[in-house]
């Protein structure tokens, strides 16, 4: 190897987060490193059997140590290490570099790329009549005009549809809102604690843009710290499949947008340059009266993630979705009847064993929107032939 002595970032490798996507080329298998943040117009490839030794690298062991503990030589091992650095998927001057070259061309177009919500299609006419044919095929909950937000899922619309569309349904006669507050979930992005935009979206019904005024004020009443980690917004699906349903059924509304964390979870980094789910909100509540007029808000949600995918040793059988729903419904009950607290209380106290991935938006959105009672829309879950996983949803009305 050459005598040159590695940067630090080189020589202390930290993988950022991935998403490995196992994929068949010719007769082998390969897995594509994807960047949730899409730092770079690169991708990189790798064996299967590298992605242990992806694992290893987390800033602690010098790349000598690497090598020495997997049975190789530091100079196999940096050809590896490179790459990742070259597409963005080490911590360090380049990943910086590409980061703040993203957020420059992102703040001078006001606006994330297209995303999750293109999943629906391209032709804005095809869209809204594939929306309409779902909604037509629900039945009218008639809640009424008194609906102030919705719970809908996040799934995918393949498998979702007909809970997205018993969430929706209701909504076709109300009177469009002055904004709509989306709380999503932080899937696959870096953020710790609650991650806002100030950015607006694009769909295929056309620009969203955001509620200036509302922004102004979280940021002037919180500083930057919702929206430190705002590029997590690019590779996220909870905000954006609510989208087309949105401007569907109110037209050109503006957003405000929030990844809510998981409140069973203290901020990894107590240092101040983030911020956690109570202090949003209360900051939000505030910014949403100041601004005045009606808002509607939307808590997208997934509940149970079980299953071998998720990290259980056994597919999920007739049994076991049997159990989920039991457990699911008993933890809707809270939702619909108790308090905002106390629903998070019950998933303290028994650790949420199914991995409800959404809480910390359900709570959230209950607590801004102060229903006087909750209706329970629907309930579905979606698995594979194979039992590797089941994810299930539910849509429910808050009523004023």
């Amino acid at each position: 190897m050459d005598s040159t002595p590695l940067p630090e970032h080189l020589d202390r490798p930290h993988v950022r987060r991935f998403i490995p996507i196992a994929m068949r080329q010719e007769d082998r298998t390969i897995v594509l490193l994807r960047d949730p943040l899409g730092l770079s117009d690169r991708s990189l490839n790798v064996a299967p059997e590298a992605l242990p030794l992806l694992q290893r690298l987390q800033g602690e062991r010098s790349l000598e140590e690497i090598a020495t503990s997997v049975g190789a030589k530091s100079e196999q091992l940096l050809p590896l290490i490179q790459a990742l650095d070259q597409v963005g998927l080490l911590w360090g001057p380049t990943s910086a570099g590409l980061e703040k070259s993203l957020r420059g061309r992102l703040d001078a177009s006001g606006r994330l790329p297209k995303g999750a919500a293109f999943s629906l299609g391209e032709d804005a006419a095809a869209c809204r009549k594939q929306i309409d044919a779902w909604l037509s095929e629900t039945e009218d909950p008639e809640v009424g005009d008194g609906v102030v937000g919705v719970v809908a899922p996040h799934l995918d619309y393949g498998r979702g549809w007909p809970v997205y569309a018993a969430a929706y349904r209701g909504l076709a006669s109300i009177e469009a809102p002055d904004r709509v507050v989306i709380l999503g979930t932080n899937h696959f992005g870096l953020g710790d604690g609650v991650v806002a935009t100030s950015w607006g979206f694009e769909s295929p019904l056309g620009t969203v843009e955001g509620d200036r005024a509302v922004l102004e004020s979280l940021r002037s009443s919180l500083g930057d710290r919702p929206f430190a980690d705002q590029l997590d917004h690019l590779g996220e699906h909870s905000i954006q499949l609510h989208l087309p349903w949105i401007q569907h059924l109110f037209g050109a509304v503006p957003v405000v947008s929030a990844l809510m964390p998981d409140p069973l979870v203290g901020l990894i980094a107590d240092d101040g340059k983030r911020i956690g789910g109570e202090e949003f909100v209360k900051a939000l509540a505030a910014a949403l009266a100041d601004a005045g007029g009606r808002s509607f808000f939307v808590a997208s949600a997934d509940l149970s993630h079980v299953g071998p995918q998720f990290g259980e040793p056994r597919p999920v059988d007739d049994d076991r979705r049997k159990q989920v729903e039991v457990h699911d419904r008993e933890m809707l009950k809270r939702f619909l009847e108790a308090e905002p607290s106390e629903f998070l209380e019950s998933f303290e106290w028994n650790r949420n064993p199914n991995r409800w991935c959404s809480i910390g938006a359900m709570a959230a959105a209950k607590e801004l929107a102060r229903p006087s009672r909750i209706e329970l829309l629907d309930y579905r879950q979606a698995s594979d032939d194979q039992g590797l996983s089941l994810v299930s949803c539910a849509a429910a009305a808050m009523l004023a």
